[in-house]
């Protein structure tokens, strides 16, 4: 039975990008550093069945086995054994030798035993041979040099650990579940926190892996205690706000809702379960565990320091946002339809709060505004309208609404040298002299003698370079 919470979609344009990466680099590792293993198994493998090293295994390991089964009660053992045996009969050198060598507890049975199965001769032919194959190829894997090994715990390992994989499967599995949960935790913690985050769950995760799994030489590698850990925050940060689940059982998936935190206990309890029931399947359960208790024990404990979630990833998502602003667009609609104005302009007001970035709440508020040209409302929704045009990159339309107002409200409310100086270098750039030159009279006519003479010398420098010459000594006249 799988369960995962999937209550946001992804927004593009403003992407996952430290998921992202956390993908990337895993996938680089496992095609660039790790892909380099399968070379040094080869190698291992031909020097171990040149010198005869599984003649002298092979026997002991199948008693080893039988002593796993008879003794410690690790019936799932029985496969393996058959299995062996299987691949003895049918002479498959190769995957023997595999068995052999990479069954790392068994290595160190041997080592421990070594006097007990051989003779003195044997034993020093087969610690001779045995150790330079482990010093030259077998611990030079990527998983004995940078996985996370309980019996040799390294500290760098603890992050190291987490970016390497098993194989195609299990890195296709993890890639895909930590985009499912990692999308949603990002846009909640912020790319900083949320990759300190991941990483720390990570490292919690392997030390408890490593108490349960003392002296173990058994590496451990994987992303899914981190991703376990992004599981564990995504419902410590919703809580016990009801969120949708996606569920897949057998042949059957659907989706439910409940509590977010409601699903942590049933993960940690399967999880646990499995730990002790499910047997010898090579996933670590309780690496699994440690990263859900890490994850949701870091936002309950720093939830309101360093790892509160941000504002905004409560905010509804752009759907609903329209969704909520068509209503609302409608209703002020209709309040100017039935000619209540300051109820209309209330809540175009209040729409705008909310969504500052649509331009056309600013000019419904601005023709509410010019119905009362003599308040000084009017001059402040035009000079919000007109700088509003510019950054639009909409001169035309700023330049038609500071001609407006001044057939309307400038002899109610007079602009600024400021505003007029604005549209005198704006129309200029659109080479609009007629406006640049109706800018400057009234410029001029505010008294501001810094700004004219400036705007001045700026029309006699743009007259001459057209040639323009009645135009340009007509200011140079101005100037002097």
């Amino acid at each position: 039975m799988l369960i995962i919470p999937a209550e946001n979609a992804v927004n593009w344009k403003r992407p996952p990008l430290v998921t992202l990466g956390l993908m990337l680099a895993c996938l680089l590792v496992f095609l660039f550093y790790q892909g380099g293993d399968s070379r040094k198994i080869e190698q291992a493998v031909e020097q171990y069945l040149s010198q005869d090293l599984q003649e002298l295994e092979a026997p002991v390991y199948e008693d080893y086995l039988q002593r796993q089964i008879q003794f410690r009660g690790e019936e799932e053992r029985v496969y393996d054994l058959q299995e062996f045996q299987q691949l003895r009969e049918e002479n498959a050198e190769f995957w023997v030798a595999i068995s052999l060598m990479m069954d790392r507890e068994f290595y160190h049975y041997l080592l421990e035993n070594r006097d007990i199965h051989w003779a003195p001769a044997e034993r020093a032919y087969w610690l001779e041979h045995r150790t330079a194959i482990e010093q030259e190829f077998i611990s030079q894997l990527s998983a004995q040099q940078l996985g996370l090994v309980p019996a040799d715990l390294k500290p760098y390992t603890l992050i190291t650990y987490q970016f390497l994989h098993g194989g195609w499967g299990h890195i296709i599995g993890n890639l895909l579940f930590l985009f499912l949960l990692g999308f949603t935790v990002e846009k909640a913690l912020g790319p900083g926190r949320f990759l300190m985050a991941y990483l720390l769950c990570g490292a919690i995760s392997g030390l408890v892996f490593t108490a349960f799994s003392s002296g173990s030489p058994l590496p451990l590698v994987g992303a899914s205690g981190s991703i376990s850990g992004l599981m564990g925050m995504y419902v410590a940060i919703y809580g016990l706000q009801k969120i949708r689940f996606f569920f897949f059982l057998g042949v059957y998936f659907n989706y439910f809702r409940a509590p977010a935190l409601a699903m942590l206990p049933v993960w940690l309890g399967k999880e646990i379960y499995d730990y002790w029931f499910a047997g010898a399947t090579g996933v670590a359960y309780m690496a699994h565990a440690g990263g859900l208790v890490a994850g949701a024990g870091l936002v309950w404990l720093f939830g309101r320091s360093w790892l509160h979630v941000r504002e905004e990833f409560f905010e509804p998502e752009e759907s609903e946002q329209d969704a909520r602003f068509t209503t609302s667009y409608a209703q002020a609609m209709a309040s100017l339809g039935r000619m209540e104005f300051d109820l209309a302009r209330r809540q175009f007001e209040a729409l705008r709060q909310h969504y500052p970035d649509r331009p056309i709440l600013l000019k419904h508020l601005y023709q509410l505004a010019k119905l009362r040209p003599d308040l000084p409302e009017y001059r402040d929704r035009t000079r919000e309208l007109m700088e509003d045009a510019l950054s639009r990159r909409q001169p035309e339309q700023m330049v038609e609404v500071w001609e407006e107002y001044l057939g309307k409200g400038e002899h109610h409310q007079p602009l600024a040298a400021e505003d007029h100086n604005r549209v005198l270098f704006t129309s200029l750039k659109q080479q609009n002299f007629k406006a640049a030159e109706k800018a400057f009279e009234r410029l001029r006519a505010t008294g501001d003698e810094l700004l004219t003479s400036e705007a001045c010398r700026l029309l006699v420098s743009e007259f001459e370079k057209r040639q323009m010459e009645p135009k340009a000594r007509h200011y140079r006249q101005l100037l002097t």
